[in-house]
């Protein structure tokens, strides 16, 4: 259980851009072991491979985007969690646009094409990143808290002056049915004042009902309403899951955010790379004693085949 994954065999899929509102494809394909997650932006016949680090990072505003070389990729954090939550270490992400779709604003339609895809075994372990110390970024009443743990947990506390969002949290622990049941289906989120005033400047182009939760003055405008009482609490880990994949690598520690976004996360993640000597790499496979002292919850194959590849 161990062992580092890759998707079993290509899968594609077609949605819309939140921002562009133009339709976007989006393949994704098998990559070796020590691959991680790439994306390859694909521009009439130009090809730019980016890498989903912390360090290609290029905006946070309303969403995380990543860039090289003067291409960019936006909306990434949706399709990063999925492959998170799932176990997912290696693969190539072909981008015949300039963002990854916003499909229903939740990230189970991804996971739904990952477990389409399946997902296999390489014969390299994985490794994980284990916070050693206390770590915390900060930013006028937001902040979040990075604290030793032996699995990873993730809680968030939003608070809007609204009245269904006033106060609302979500503690979720690691596991990939857990993140499939409890987090993977919740939506993005805003206000219809906002999505006025992004559209106005050309921003939130394909954004609708159809795509993310949106509250009036009063409550939900979707007609279906909610899928969970604190769905908005909950996107807000599923946001902080794919921000903090860009560590490069499974993190072990406990996660407590208030009133965080994407720019936080993606500072938490810098101020972690930047401090090594608050975590260590443990690699299970070749570090028995260091493996022991862990309760992670592995992810489970998402019903996939436990087939071996080659690394």
């Amino acid at each position: 259980m161990l062992f580092q994954r890759t998707l079993k065999k290509e899968i594609y899929g077609i949605g819309i851009g939140l921002h562009s509102g133009n339709k976007v494809k989006i393949v994704l394909k098998p990559a070796p072991a020590d691959h991680g997650i790439k994306f390859m932006h694909i521009n009439n016949d130009r090809q730019t491979l980016i890498d989903a680090t912390a360090e290609n990072v290029v905006a946070t505003s309303y969403a995380t985007s990543l860039g090289k070389d003067g291409e960019v990729i936006g909306t990434v954090e949706h399709l990063l969690a999925a492959f998170y939550g799932l176990g997912v270490d290696n693969a190539l992400v072909e981008v015949h646009g300039n963002e990854i779709p916003i499909m229903d604003g939740s990230a189970i339609p991804f996971v739904f094409l990952i477990k389409t895809a399946g997902i296999v075994f390489q014969k390299v372990s994985k490794k994980f990143l284990v916070l050693k110390e206390k770590m915390m970024v900060s930013e006028d009443d937001k902040k979040i808290v990075l604290e030793p743990s032996r699995f990873l947990s993730v809680s968030c506390f939003i608070d809007f002056h609204h009245p269904l969002l006033k106060k609302q949290q979500c503690s979720f622990q690691f596991s990939d049915v857990n993140f499939e049941r409890q987090i993977s289906r919740a939506r993005t989120f805003g206000f219809l004042q906002e999505v006025e005033v992004l559209k106005s400047h050309g921003l939130a182009r394909g954004g609708s009902l159809e795509n993310a939760v949106v509250l009036d003055e009063f409550g939900v405008m979707n007609e279906g309403g909610l899928r969970f009482h604190n769905e908005c609490a909950r996107h807000k880990v599923l946001d902080c899951l794919g921000d903090i994949s860009l560590l490069g690598m499974p993190l072990i520690a406990k996660v407590t955010a208030y009133k965080a976004g994407h720019t936080l996360n993606h500072q938490l993640v810098k101020k972690v790379l930047q401090t090594p000597e608050a975590w260590e790499v443990v690699t299970p496979l070749h570090d028995q004693a260091s493996a022991r002292q862990l309760e992670y919850e592995i992810p489970s194959l998402a019903g996939a085949e436990p087939q071996m590849m080659a690394s």
